[in-house]
């Protein structure tokens, strides 16, 4: 994994998200359109958002930000597909070529244009969190 490296607004709002949630962050990333991206501990998932959304919708009021949740998986492929959530994924897999790590991932054709999202947005998300977590150098969009 690579290092993570949070400024002091990312703590405190780790800090806030673990308080109200119950759920162990393990990372959070302000994207370029102010959404913040929570990597929740494995198994957590269930406790941040909460029973009805209750608890991830506490946060979200208490920032006033759009929030997002991934869980976190030590297997690079289990966390591409995490990262790609709500899409329905066909098939995801990690290859290493010409000393980079690329994850290859395969979504239904209906949900191509919305993973990728506008001006490539989600794309660059999920890449941004892929390198963070597991060092992987590019995703492509099969």
């Amino acid at each position: 994994m690579s290092e993570v490296r949070l400024n002091s607004d990312v703590i405190r709002y780790i800090a806030l998200f673990e308080s109200i949630t119950g759920a162990r962050a393990k990372d959070c990333y302000e994207d370029t359109d102010g959404r913040l991206l929570f990597v929740v501990k494995n198994g957590d998932m269930g406790i941040a958002i909460g029973k009805g959304g209750e608890h991830i919708n506490r946060v979200r009021k208490s920032i006033g930000k759009h929030i997002e949740i991934i869980e976190h998986s030590d297997n690079p492929v289990e966390f591409v597909k995490n990262a790609f959530h709500p899409f329905s994924v066909k098939k995801a897999d990690v290859v290493i070529k010409d000393d980079k790590r690329i994850a290859y991932v395969e979504v239904l054709t209906k949900e191509k244009g919305l993973a990728i999202g506008r001006d490539g947005r989600n794309i660059e998300k999920i890449k941004k969190l892929c390198r963070r977590h597991h060092n992987i150098d590019d995703v492509i969009i099969q």
